[in-house]
């Protein structure tokens, strides 16, 4: 027996953020993230629908991208003083998975940070509150998902949370609020879209009802996340509704080691002044991961779908693995993102020399090839690394060198 779960009610199109006004409760506590939901006026739109709805409303802002167990605690002390019957998380993956750890500490005071992360192993939530992301970027799709990530600064790691529990009750996507993005985030946020899609589609738990959301979403996003990235607004509208196809998508087939190696990856370095952003991370690893998967004959084949769905050609099954990643790499030029880590600058442009020194690299490198293993993104690839080739593979992202392996 299988799951596939989805949030209850799914509102989408323009002004969807009017149903806010739709809820009922007595209290609601709005989570977001930096100014650009208050400076857009949807911080104050939400606010006014939810007192429209007869709620009291409290707001906790200021969530940092690649939000801490810190903040997570932080929210978690105000809603218990709150006592909020509706969390309401607006804005990008941040912020809403933020809210997500947040309420599972508001229902459970006792719980621990240890005890969130053990996979699908969260007690039964919906005691104190329900739940409703609104989204603000076209990528995460953490507004459908059954995800969270949350980062650990002293270890340098970022943790999934992971369990049906945390999927919303209600997820708003309203392309108004993508219309905020600035060019950078249009474009990690949308390589992070069609990692999610392309990873289910190959993922151990692909099924019947997520195939048809990951090729879909592939393909919306093939053809418009280059023209949103250049400013075309129906582009960026079509963009919201193809991540969260693929966040349906992923969050019931679950993903692969791009995101084990973009998760373990992302704070290891922190202390060399910049980050390796996930949305970046998950376009540098996913040609490289593309290439090591096609090695199990199932992976290669179902690569071989996505090249045949995409129209790129090619008449054996190798030319159209190797189309895909030509192709998945030519997104990644036009999109002004790296190729590898070395290459990567601390403004995630590309560069000569990247902010990640070499011997730092090299040095690091078992202990995050080892975090990878035990990612819980790793257990559905569809080849599993041993250690030996997790290196190998991190190696290859680090160089832009051939997997062939």
């Amino acid at each position: 027996m299988a799951r596939f779960t989805l949030p209850r009610d799914l509102y989408y199109g323009k002004n969807a953020l009017e149903n806010l006004k739709n809820l009922s409760g007595k209290r609601a506590i709005v989570v977001s993230g930096g100014s650009s939901m208050r400076k857009g006026g949807f911080l104050d739109k939400t606010e006014a629908y939810l007192k429209e709805a007869g709620m009291e409303v409290e707001v906790f802002e200021g969530i940092e991208p690649d939000p801490s167990v810190e903040t997570v605690m932080k929210g978690a002390e105000a809603m218990a003083k709150f006592e909020p019957d509706w969390i309401i998380a607006m804005g990008g993956g941040s912020p809403i998975d933020a809210a997500k750890a947040m309420w599972i500490k508001y229902e459970y005071p006792d719980i621990t940070f240890e005890e969130m992360c053990k996979v699908f192993g969260i007690p039964a939530l919906r005691k104190k509150a329900h739940f409703c992301a609104i989204s603000s970027t076209s990528g995460t799709a953490t507004e459908v998902t059954a995800f969270s990530i949350i980062t650990d600064y002293q270890k340098g790691i970022k943790y999934p949370i992971a369990d049906f529990e945390i999927t919303p009750d209600v997820a708003i996507v309203d392309p108004d609020l993508a219309e905020t993005m600035p060019q950078k985030l249009v474009a990690h946020t949308g390589m992070d879209a069609m990692t999610h899609a392309v990873e289910a589609y190959v993922s151990t738990a692909n099924c019947d009802y997520t195939d048809p959301l990951a090729l879909h979403a592939i393909k919306m996003i093939q053809h418009d996340l280059v023209d949103s990235y250049n400013g075309d607004m129906a582009k960026r509208a079509s963009m919201h509704n193809a991540q969260c196809l693929a966040g349906m998508a992923f969050s019931n087939a679950l993903l692969g080691i791009v995101h084990s190696m973009a998760h373990k990856t992302g704070a290891a370095f922190d202390d060399h002044g910049a980050h390796i952003i996930h949305g970046a991370a998950n376009a540098m690893y996913l040609p490289k991961v593309i290439a090591f998967n096609a090695k199990d004959e199932t992976a290669k084949k179902r690569y071989g779908d996505i090249a045949d769905f995409m129209g790129l050609g090619g008449e054996t099954l190798e030319e159209k693995v190797t189309l895909l990643i030509t192709y998945l790499r030519k997104m990644n030029d036009d999109l002004n993102i790296p190729h590898c880590i070395k290459q990567y600058g601390a403004d995630s442009y590309p560069c000569e020399q990247g902010f990640v020194p070499e011997d730092v690299f090299l040095e690091r490198l078992p202990e995050i090839a080892a975090n990878a293993l035990l990612d819980a993104c790793t257990g559905s690839n569809p080849r599993q690394p041993s250690q030996e080739d997790m290196e190998k593979l991190l190696k290859c992202c680090y160089y832009d060198t051939e997997v062939d392996f």
